[in-house]
């Protein structure tokens, strides 16, 4: 069994196809599809959506770049709907939530304080609540890891890492697994698949970031969960091993990093 531990199968891109996206990727041997939310308008989107597929399973946070329209009112909705969904056996995680320090309208002083301060608000939710986070860390992984250093949450997952070497080891000192995807599978990418290849197996999960973040066979086409256990085969050849064993190492890892899987799993 594969995992896609970050999918945005509710975004627009896929249409009314989102359905029938997951039970392809089902059919491709993808047990388990996390679809985080980005705001709070999308809340009871990616709930119902994960509720209605048999491989899906969702989380709830206000995602960085929804930062600059995000109201203040709108993390105690979420504190709100993630006490509701405690109750939900396919919730999973607190997320999508992170920082960006990319785009350049977000690292305007204001903007990159309104984004630390919803960032560290949504920390404390994950640790009221015992929850890992999915968490964005675009051009912003040390600010990251000093503020889960004063805020920790139960774990997670640092989504799309690009960082360092060091960053890496101190993600997984501080508990968290790091997710690789299509950005592993372009030969140029050679940080990415150097830690890839030489991380511990046991900090790495697999993601696709659909429709983003595409894969060099699908680039620049439209991502999607169906792709995961060829994103999988490429680490495999990166690190010498089967893709079965890669499969079940980096499941294994995504239960340990988002332990409510097991019950959305069934």
């Amino acid at each position: 069994m594969w995992i896609d531990t970050h999918c945005h199968l509710d975004a627009h891109e896929f249409g009314n196809e989102s359905v029938a996206q997951a039970a392809q990727a089902r059919g491709q041997g993808v047990g388990m599809i996390v679809i985080p939310a980005v705001e709070t308008a999308n809340f009871s989107i990616v709930a119902e959506l994960a509720a209605s597929i048999d491989n899906g399973s969702y989380a709830l946070g206000i995602h960085p770049i929804y930062v600059p329209q995000a109201q203040e009112d709108d993390l105690r909705l979420l504190r709100e709907r993630v006490a509701t969904a405690m109750a939900d056996p396919r919730f999973v995680a607190l997320g999508e939530i992170g920082l960006d320090f990319f785009i350049p309208m977000l690292t305007e002083p204001a903007m990159r304080e309104k984004q630390i301060h919803f960032f560290r608000e949504q920390l404390k939710i994950a640790r009221e609540f015992g929850l890992p986070v999915l968490m964005h860390v675009r051009r912003s992984q040390d600010v990251i890891l000093k503020h889960v250093r004063q805020i920790a949450p139960a774990g997670g997952i640092a989504h799309a890492f690009n960082g360092s070497d060091q960053q890496a080891r101190a993600y997984i000192e501080l508990g968290f697994k790091l997710g690789f995807g299509g950005a592993m599978t372009f030969t140029r990418a050679l940080q990415i698949r150097r830690l890839a290849a030489e991380l511990p197996l046991a900090s790495i999960v697999l993601e696709t970031d659909a429709p983003d973040i595409s894969p060099a066979w699908v680039h620049p086409g439209r991502n999607s969960p169906d792709q995961i256990p060829r994103i999988g085969a490429v680490l495999a050849a990166l690190r010498g091993m089967p893709e079965e064993q890669v499969a079940a190492a980096t499941s294994a890892n995504a239960l340990a990093a988002l332990p409510r899987l097991a019950a959305a799993l069934g």
